[in-house]
Order: structure tokens, then C-alpha cells, then sequence
């Protein structure tokens, strides 16, 4: 989830500083991502820096930029990349970037990217791989086509194995946590998260071996969720915005998946395929 806009031209003369994102801008955070109307509540933001490190821009006392780096083993993914409205098209957006970049190290990159970001991530070297379709809406009731169960903290290290071979991403602490205040959906073969964020609830991530599967997870939680607001961030190749639209969930915007250098291929498997996010910013 990204938003900066590519400019040639230095920084502004304002005195800008740049220093660590910590737990003491959370409320910076929150306030760039409402400005911009993100739905991210501050429980979101603390989720994510959870597992992150950052940077802020400090201008006059008041945070004018954000940025934070995930790293999850081999891959980092870029996100909450915001710049103040009255900064934009002086440079701001491409400094963050080269210190979250700096951050990543010699990872694989990964970032969801709005259309203002696009122009400059590819001068950065990011080279685009595919669309994510946000979708949410009133979640409706479905059967699943095939038994769903209840899963249990004691199935995280199966699902983390499902999940690494699926996206390369190694997210024991992030699953660990999600899983500990959230709901976990599990079938033999796939495994798909339900927590609070934003609006109401998100579905994510849904990794499966097959659409069958992933579609008995998603109708699962949107069964879970019936009459609640529901989310979920859609990987375009999994071929379920359709079926999302069935549970009542409209196509309501996503971005642009992006990728710069590429993670050894041996840590990632054919067997499961990542069907949708935990999202935009965590991958």
C-alpha cells in the first residue's frame, strides 16, 4: 500500500530530518493514513511495524513522510510509504524510499503500488508482476464446496510451511500473532486467516493448493462474517473476483504488485499458491 509521487527535482529548502520509526509515531502513522483515507485503524499500523522496521521525514517539528521495510527472511516487503500532501513532487517520496530500500538489504523486494507511485518504483528498479483486486463489501453466506475446519495455534508451524512454500515469505511471527487474535481456517490442503482491520474484518492471507480449496476458505469466512463488513485482497491470477462478488464483496480498487530482485527460487514450492494477501502492505 503505497502512495508517492515520482519528482526529479531536491527536496524542498525546509529542514528536513530523518529518523527511525518507532512505536512514538504510530499516531503520525495513523493521522498520514487518514488523510489519504486509508482504513487502517492504530491496531493495524502497530500489526504491521510489529514485524518492520521504518523510517519518518520530520519537518518542523511534525512528520511529513512515513516508510517501513518487513522483512520476512529472503523477501522485505515496502509499505505505508505516505507523504504529506503539501510535500509531494519535491523529492520526499524517492528519499524515503532509498532508506527503506537500504533497509531491505540484499532481500528481495516486494511492494503493492498505487498509480501515483508507479512512475517512481520503476526508477528504483521495480518492475511490476502482476494486480491485486481489493474487494469488500457486506459478506454474504455460502456453503463451502468442501470441509472447512477451525484451526488452532498448534497448527501454525503447518501453515507457516504452506505459507513460505507459497510465497517465499518466511512469517512465522506475523502468522503466530494474527492467528492469536484472529480466527484460523484450515483444510488439508490450504489454511486461510480472518482478523479485525479497518472497517470490520479482513480475510487473509488464503493459500491453497487448489481454486477449490481457496474458494471453500473464502466462502467459509464470509459465512464467518455474514452481515459484517469483509475484506479481502485478491492476487488477480487466482481468478475468484467473481466468486468474491457472490459473497457480496465488490471490487473496490487494489494496486499494482511490484518486485525488485528476486528471492532464491528453492524457497518457495509449485504445491500451494498464494490466493489472496494478508495485505497490501505485508504480502
Amino acid at each position: 500500500m503505497t502512495i508517492a509521487k515520482s519528482a526529479s527535482t531536491a527536496l524542498p529548502q525546509t529542514n528536513i530530518t530523518f529518523a527511525p520509526f518507532t512505536q512514538d509515531h504510530l499516531a503520525d502513522g495513523l493521522r498520514m493514513s487518514q488523510a489519504v483515507q486509508w482504513p487502517h485503524r492504530a491496531e493495524d499500523w502497530a500489526l504491521t511495524l510489529s514485524v518492520s522496521d521504518g523510517v519518518v521525514a520530520i519537518a518542523d517539528g511534525q512528520v511529513v513522510g512515513t516508510a517501513l521495510c518487513s522483512g520476512f527472511g529472503a523477501v522485505a516487503t515496502m509499505n505505508m510509504i505516505i507523504v504529506d500532501a503539501a510535500m509531494r513532487g519535491r523529492g520526499l517520496g524517492r528519499a524515503l524510499m532509498e532508506r527503506v530500500i537500504a533497509l531491505g538489504g540484499t532481500r528481495e523486494l516486494r511492494l503493492v503500488a498505487t498509480a501515483d507511485g508507479l512512475p517512481l518504483y520503476e526508477k528504483l528498479g521495480f518492475q511490476a508482476t502482476g494486480r491485486i483486486l481489493q474487494h469488500q463489501g457486506i459478506a454474504r453466506s455460502a456453503k463451502p464446496e468442501l470441509p472447512v475446519a477451525t484451526g488452532t495455534t498448534d497448527d501454525i508451524a503447518r501453515l507457516v510451511r504452506m505459507d513460505t512454500a507459497a510465497s517465499g515469505l518466511s512469517r512465522d511471527a506475523l502468522l503466530a500473532t494474527i492467528a492469536a487474535g484472529g480466527e484460523i481456517l484450515t483444510h488439508q490442503d490450504g489454511f486461510a486467516m480472518v482478523r479485525s482491520f479497518g472497517r470490520g474484518k479482513v480475510v487473509g492471507p488464503i493459500v491453497a493448493k487448489d481454486a477449490a480449496t481457496a474458494r471453500a476458505l473464502m466462502a467459509e469466512a464470509a459465512s464467518r462474517c455474514a452481515g459484517q463488513f469483509l475484506r479481502v485482497d485478491l492476487v488477480e491470477e487466482s481468478g475468484l473476483a467473481s466468486y468474491a462478488q457472490d459473497l457480496g464483496l465488490d471490487h473496490a480498487g487494489g494496486g499494482i504488485a511490484m518486485r525488485r530482485a528476486q528471492a532464491p527460487a528453492s524457497a518457495r514450492s509449485t504445491d500451494f499458491k498464494t490466493y489472496a494477501l494478508v495485505s497490501q502492505a505485508l504480502g
